[in-house]
């Protein structure tokens, strides 16, 4: 699991760091040339300022001399870093459990809901799909596309209509058809743009008035390759909508995994899966431990 999509950062970035903590002796040179790399793999001057900080103590207090001693404690570390992934929404039974998925244009979200549906349909739920970015006809007929191929409704309105309004008729229809999973697909204009916002503040506004206690997970779609900007998207979308979770992608294609560390240590969110690839089965629930493991 994971070894296949971190092979560019394991190979860029923590394969060097190996070789370089494999040195005779852990001297300022080498905690500044570990400093580097892991700011190299994306991980942030702040996560990767922490990250050093901690292992140097660590191995000062403990009296770490060898190379697979050193390693271990770096392992631990990451693996601290990362929040809890926890249960999900879809681990209590409702009538209607509603997943509201954000994220900017590009990062591959309409792609992730249909692998979202996908994995959620073969365990037994009844789904339907709400076309709700109404600014773009493309990502209407992707998602119609999706639908048409695993058989799953899809509510849409007329391109530019009022996105809102769609999310309230699927919602009358996800009931009228004894749907328990509705998946919302949201607009994903440039994550700085006041409008945007306040748009998907009105949406959320509009589930929360329908369904009790709705939104009951709001996952926001990252791009791996965008690196240190994904952070501050994620750091947008939390402070401005909520985020639960994040459904990170693209990760094969990229050197920076360690964007992951950023996330999950200076916004605590906890990654929620991992994107692996184009096949609908190419998404994984994330696991820490294991995610550490690959990129070693």
């Amino acid at each position: 699991m994971f070894r296949a999509a971190l092979g560019r950062t394991r190979q860029a970035v923590f394969g060097r760091i190996a070789s370089v903590l494999g040195s005779s002796e852990l001297t300022d040179d080498v905690w500044e040339e570990l400093e580097a790399l892991l700011v190299q793999a994306d991980m942030g001057i702040h996560t990767s300022l922490a990250v050093t900080d901690r292992l140097r103590k660590r191995v000062k207090q403990e009296g770490l001399t060898r190379f697979d001693q050193v390693q271990t404690a770096l392992k631990d570390i990451l693996v601290d870093m990362l929040p809890v992934r926890g249960p999900d929404a879809l681990s209590e039974f409702r009538l209607l459990t509603v997943v509201l998925v954000i994220g900017v244009n590009g990062s591959g979200k309409t792609t992730s809901i249909a692998k979202l549906a996908s994995r959620w349909q073969e365990e037994g739920w009844r789904i339907m799909l709400s076309a709700a970015d109404t600014f773009r006809a493309a990502a209407i007929e992707q998602l119609q596309t999706w639908g048409k191929r695993l058989d799953i409704p899809v509510i849409s309105g007329q391109q530019g209509g009022d996105p809102g309004a769609v999310v309230y008729d699927s919602i009358r229809a996800a009931r009228a058809r004894d749907k328990n999973l509705l998946i919302i697909d949201t607009a994903g204009r440039l994550h700085t743009k006041y409008n945007l916002m306040e748009e998907l503040k009105k949406i959320r506004t509009v589930i929360s008035k329908n369904v009790h206690d709705a939104p009951h997970e709001v996952l926001l779609v990252v791009d791996g390759t965008t690196g240190q900007n994904a952070l501050q998207q994620a750091r947008y979308f939390k402070d401005a909508i909520g985020v639960t979770g994040v459904v990170l992608t693209k990760l094969d294609s990229t050197a920076r995994g360690g964007m992951v560390f950023a996330i999950g240590n200076e916004l605590g969110l906890p990654i929620r899966y991992i994107g692996e690839g184009e096949g609908l089965g190419d998404l994984s629930p994330f696991d820490p431990a294991a995610f550490v493991d690959a990129l070693f």
